[in-house]
């Protein structure tokens, strides 16, 4: 087999972040010296750098490179799109499922986009509030729709592994704006989300 795997990363960022990660393995009380901890460092500089990569990409951007004029005005939902975060108050991951809305006004973007907005944020260090407002603010300003939705469902690892230590707990938010702020428009919204249509 000539499997040969192919990552980049700032060869200065990641000899800092080993540099600082071996630190920790040593503060805690471990031995980096070990033969099982020899390569951590590295491979955490690197697991972070790929964790948080969304600081290095502009969702706006990524929208308008798929934007085409389209003359359709009802609901475009993608739903259960997958979410990998770390919650910024612990570093600790959450992990949940997006649904996204909007309705066109002239324009429209290729659907892998909105998945794209979504990862971009949530590859962040985040709350899952603030990943909500952002997803939606990307759309319904780069798009200009006459509405936006966005539903999270994540379950929190710091809340499941640390603290209050509830491992079934779910957390929803929502952000709407535009005309799914009609009582009408975002029932039919949040059945279509719930519904499996599939």
């Amino acid at each position: 087999m000539n499997y040969e795997k192919v990552e980049e990363y700032d060869p200065e960022k990641t000899e800092q972040l080993s540099y600082h990660y071996r630190e920790i393995l040593r503060l805690i009380g471990e031995n980096p010296d070990r033969e099982g901890l020899l390569k951590t460092p590295l491979r955490v500089a690197k697991a972070i750098q790929f964790l948080t990569q969304g600081y290095e990409l502009d969702p706006v951007e990524i929208l308008s490179s798929a934007k085409f004029r389209e003359d359709y005005r009802e609901m475009v939902i993608v739903k259960d799109i997958e979410i990998y975060s770390l919650c910024e108050h612990h570093m600790v991951p959450f992990i949940g499922k997006a649904h996204v809305g909007y309705i066109p006004d002239k324009y429209i973007t290729g659907l892998s986009k909105i998945a794209r907005v979504v990862e971009i944020y949530a590859r962040r260090l985040q709350v899952q509030e603030r990943l909500t407002m952002q997803i939606k603010e990307a759309i319904n300003t780069t798009l200009k729709p006459l509405g936006v939705a966005v539903v999270i469902e994540a379950q929190h690892l710091c809340m499941a592994m640390r603290g209050v230590q509830k491992q079934n707990s779910v957390t929803t938010t929502s952000d709407f704006v535009g005309a799914f702020e009609r009582d009408k428009t975002r029932t039919e919204f949040l059945h279509l989300i719930s519904n499996r249509l599939h």
